[in-house]
């Protein structure tokens, strides 16, 4: 993997790193938070690949038609998350009602990755290269971008052809010693007007990761939830897993809203619309995922979109 660059920076407070962590696309915490959700994760589930390969993605497709077809999200999607003792990941499976040809143009290439990632929140700038593209992370709100940690990723370009697509997103280290950072997409059409699409999001960490975010989900994290239920309360409301799976699902769900933006709006003249779509679609989920209001949000990405 090719370095970046970059003087080394002072070791920021655990809670600073945690939040930093939380906008990544998983952390870390104790599996035991994650019991009994919607996805089930235990110590002996095997590391996932990130792809299916196109016979076994639309075996799985099939599998999950009646959740797509019902679901709490209102549109045919189904968000599941893991978690191990050294990892985590989150996966979305999703019709998208794009023909396939427009998705598979447009999950090739660094530049239409950078397209794709700047519209989350904490992603405060974005190059492509030719084989990567260095990324800077950091609090929601807009900063110095050198105050902002900086990520390589390497991209690769499986397979793309008339019928099935595979690329992925890999960094071997991020801050606070996570590492093995994997970002997958696969695709297939599913008829003349739609496609399908999954999605994975997963890295490994270590002790000081998990301390550091275990810090966070005990304070400034403690309120924020997942979309994966454990049940209903008293009252009927549901129960949203929470702590490091709530977290990951939080960050696997704007992910995936960016791709499917994208998708629909990927002419270089079409980034306002992209960000006007991209926070309308978070803001349906306003428990999990609101943090800023719209027209910080605009301002904020009009400016990091031009570093």
């Amino acid at each position: 993997m090719t370095a970046l660059h970059r003087p080394r920076r002072p070791l920021l407070p655990a809670a600073a790193l945690a939040a930093l962590l939380a906008c990544m696309p998983a952390g870390a915490e104790d599996a035991a938070s994650g019991a009994a959700s919607s996805a089930s994760a235990t110590d002996t589930a095997p590391k996932s690949t990130g792809a299916l390969g196109a016979a076994a993605l639309r075996a799985r497709y099939d599998g999950l038609k009646e959740q797509l077809a019902r679901n709490p999200y209102g549109r045919p999607l189904v968000l599941e998350s893991t978690q191990k003792s050294d990892y985590v990941e989150g996966e979305v499976y999703a019709r998208v009602d794009q023909p396939y040809p427009m998705l598979e143009k447009a999950l090739q290439g660094t530049d239409n990755w950078c397209g794709i990632l700047i519209l989350h929140l904490n992603v405060k700038m974005c190059h492509a290269l030719p084989a990567g593209l260095d990324m800077a992370l950091g609090r929601k709100y807009d900063q110095p971008v050198e105050q902002a940690y900086k990520l390589h990723f390497d991209y690769k370009l499986d397979a793309a052809g008339a019928d099935y697509l595979k690329a992925g997103l890999t960094s071997g280290d991020g801050p606070l010693g996570t590492r093995d950072y994997k970002i997958a997409v696969e695709a297939m059409p599913l008829d003349a007007a739609h496609s399908i699409l999954h999605m994975s999001y997963a890295y490994g960490f270590g002790f000081t990761a998990r301390t550091a975010m275990n810090l966070y989900l005990s304070t400034a994290g403690a309120e924020k939830v997942g979309f994966s239920s454990n049940g209903k309360d008293a009252e009927g409301n549901p129960q949203y897993v929470g702590g490091m799976r709530g977290l990951t699902e939080r960050n696997t769900m704007r992910y995936y809203l960016a791709i499917d933006v994208f998708v629909a709006n990927p002419g270089p003249g079409q980034l306002d619309k992209r960000l006007n779509d991209w926070f309308d679609a978070t803001e349906r989920y306003p428990r999990q995922l609101h943090e800023a209001e719209k027209n910080d949000y605009l301002a904020m990405k009009r400016v990091e979109a031009k570093r």
